[in-house]
């Protein structure tokens, strides 16, 4: 995903927009999209699937929403694959 960059310089929305409306964001992607959100020191990460999944749910967060992705989540992890 262009643009996306992991840790520093994310604005927090807690402070600007409100932790419920954070909330309620994130509750509405993991309802559209098979993916997890850890809590790393109270910040929410998204744990995606694959490349085009983490494009998927940034389109979806720009377009439902009118937010970029890293004003959602602190930061992106692809999901390491299950040992069989």
């Amino acid at each position: 995903m262009k643009g996306f960059t992991c840790g520093g310089g994310v604005k927090s929305l807690a402070a600007s927009r409100g932790v419920a409306e954070q909330d309620y964001m994130i509750e509405q992607v993991k309802q559209e999209f098979e993916c997890r959100v850890l809590w790393c020191e109270g910040r929410p990460c998204l744990e995606y699937g694959d490349l085009e999944e983490l494009d998927e749910i940034s389109d979806y967060v720009k377009n439902k929403f009118g937010r970029e992705l890293s004003e959602v989540f602190f930061t992106a992890i692809e999901s390491l694959p299950e040992d069989v």
